[in-house]
């Protein structure tokens, strides 16, 4: 569909200069296109390293998609976002599969260490969007910082994680649904021979949501957000329903009974952190909620770090809960692991169907929020003209990016009516993981050399060697390599950052809000970022591979073509019929030498 799309959008910017005695528009877009194609090479070199202005974006990119984002939110509507956002995700999802099969009652520390790395990667998006509040979150960051490519890349795999993020907790939403009515988690779903394993259940009633759910963010933004704040005050409610219960009901003696504390070493707490980080999927939506926002520099930090920290402490308290209740070894592997370990117990029976209800309840709540951001994402790449044009209109009388949110939404729906969600889990993750590692080494970067004008060399050799000794600590780890490996590892890890802190100190700071200690925070970010990655399974990298393969084959074909024709074109001024545009945007070029 965006190879349809694309090439749609191609013909259409090449028509609106063709004469009318020009042949068939189709036929002259492709003849051109293919005229083009010589001249990759140099378009690659002149478009790959191009960056905005923070001026620019805040105004004659975001002025493409000619009506504007009302600005309607305030700093609790953002806390409701995030807070809404993360709760429905990870612990509904992923905690009974980590405790049974690879934690074990240590999921908690799993949940500590994730929230701990969210913390982290939460401080640098926080201070990039007061910088450059916009919708596009970390594409627009990576694309000021380090270039245009980089700036796709990293909204490519945010698009990747959220869509497929979306469809799995959608079809959690199908088996909580069904607890609720006390069926089986598969009930509700249409098995088809024929089909291969993990793609042969067809779910249905994830369709359904997610077409609901789309065509409500179409309305609006601030009446979905007062939509999401009531559920997600309800879904509050019934966390500590299931907190309180679980303590009373359980015992102490389940978490050491009957391997320990940490039956699979802690090696599986440090591979059940990777695979809990989806939990954290969300709080990086209240960042593109930037154009929306009524107040940005105040109601920003509030909203990422605040939101980041309440469901880090619900997190924890939630996986302990359900560890006390039962077990480890007695889990469930399913997704509606809570709602069956209260029907496991005597007498609580009645409490699966509420868990069920409520769970239902906070999944709605987290796909609201989670779609609510993809669609935003996709609107800046689009005015970026890095996709379709198509993507980057925004409704005058809604102020919604409408085209991205449905077009996001029938994704989302397609994925989540064949997939199950151990084809994409670990996806999922290492598309997170890679882009706050990417956020992180922009941070540096633009703290030091573009706000304080340091000389770039020192900079990128920093994190250049801040990465490859994360690497070498985390492949030290990985393949039980001696502890003097890791010492001398993690010690250089120290040893590295303090020497560039001492010899390039910070002096350049934002004058609203900035994270504090630089460069510690972020390089410890970069640091949990590469270690989480490495614990993935060989599988999740090669899926990966092939997804970024994908998506770079797009933008050399279409991408580098699509951006250079605009302006070469004199489509710069077009956008959305809007005369304020200019015909030619200056570029700046990212500094090497």
């Amino acid at each position: 569909m965006f190879f349809i799309l694309a090439w749609y959008q191609r013909s259409h910017l090449s028509c609106t200069k063709m004469t009318a005695i020009q042949p068939s528009p189709n036929h002259t877009s492709f003849l051109a296109y293919l005229q083009s194609l010589p001249e990759t090479p140099h378009r690659l070199k002149k478009r790959m390293f191009a960056t905005w202005t923070p001026d620019q974006e805040l105004n004659q990119v975001r002025l493409r998609s000619g009506a504007d984002m009302k600005r309607k939110l305030q700093w609790f509507d953002l806390v409701g976002l995030g807070v809404g956002g993360m709760l429905g995700v990870g612990v509904f999802v992923t905690t009974g599969r980590v405790a049974a099969n690879i934690s074990g009652p240590a999921v908690v520390l799993a949940y500590i260490i994730a929230g701990i790395s969210a913390l982290l990667s939460s401080l640098c998006y926080t201070e990039f969007s007061i910088q450059i509040p916009v919708a596009g979150g970390a594409f627009s960051y990576l694309r000021v910082t380090f270039g245009e490519f980089m700036g796709y890349f990293a909204g490519a795999n945010i698009l990747m994680e959220y869509v497929l993020s979306n469809a799995a907790v959608a079809r959690s939403f199908t088996e909580y649904l069904s607890c609720t009515f006390g069926e089986e988690p598969n009930s509700w779903r249409v098995e088809v021979g024929g089909l291969a394993n993990g793609y042969n259940r067809l779910d249905f009633p994830a369709v359904a949501v997610v077409i609901l759910l789309t065509l409500c963010l179409c309305h609006s933004t601030k009446e979905s957000s007062i939509l999401n704040i009531v559920m997600t005050v309800f879904h509050v409610i019934f966390f500590g329903f299931i907190i309180i219960s679980g303590f009373c009901i359980g015992s102490a003696k389940n978490l050491i009974h009957p391997s320990g504390l940490t039956p699979f070493g802690f090696r599986g707490v440090i591979d059940g952190a990777a695979i809990v980080y989806i939990s954290y999927i969300g709080y990086d939506t209240v960042s593109t909620m930037a154009e929306e926002i009524k107040n940005p520099p105040k109601a920003l930090p509030v909203g990422i770090v605040g939101s980041v920290v309440i469901v880090t402490a619900l997190y924890c308290l939630m996986s302990l809960a359900l560890c006390v209740m039962i077990p480890y070894n007695e889990i469930s592997n399913a997704s509606a692991s809570f709602a069956l370990a209260f029907k496991m117990i005597a007498g609580w029976e009645w409490a699966s169907n509420f868990v069920g209800a409520g769970a239902t309840l906070g999944i709605v709540a987290s796909l609201l929020v989670a779609m609510l951001g993809q669609a935003r994402y996709l609107c800046v790449i689009g005015r970026a003209r890095l996709v379709p044009f198509w993507f980057a209109k925004v409704h005058p009388s809604t102020g919604t990016p409408l085209n991205a949110t449905v077009f996001l939404g029938i994704c989302t729906a397609t994925i989540a009516l064949f997939t199950g969600l151990d084809i994409v889990v670990d996806m999922i993750s290492i598309g997170t993981l890679l882009v706050f590692y990417l956020v992180a080494n922009a941070l540096i970067y633009r703290r030091y050399v573009v706000n304080g004008s340091n000389h770039p060399a020192p900079v990128l050799l920093f994190l250049l060697l801040l990465s490859s000794s994360s690497v070498g600590f985390s492949m030290s780890w990985k393949f039980h390599e001696q502890w003097w490996g890791l010492a001398i590892f993690g010690g250089s890890l120290f040893i590295i950052t303090a020497f560039f802190h001492y010899l390039l100190p910070c002096t350049a700071r934002p004058t609203q809000w900035s994270v504090p200690l630089m460069p510690w925070p972020a390089a410890a970010s970069i640091f949990l970022n590469v270690f989480l990655m490495t614990t993935l399974k060989i599988r999740a990298f090669q899926r990966f591979g092939i997804w970024a393969c994908l998506v770079t084959l797009f933008y050399v074909f279409y991408g580098v073509h699509s951006t250079y024709s605009a302006e070469e074109l004199g489509m710069e001024d077009q956008g959305m019929n809007n005369p304020t545009l200019s015909a030619q945007q200056t570029k700046l070029e990212i500094q090497f030498v």
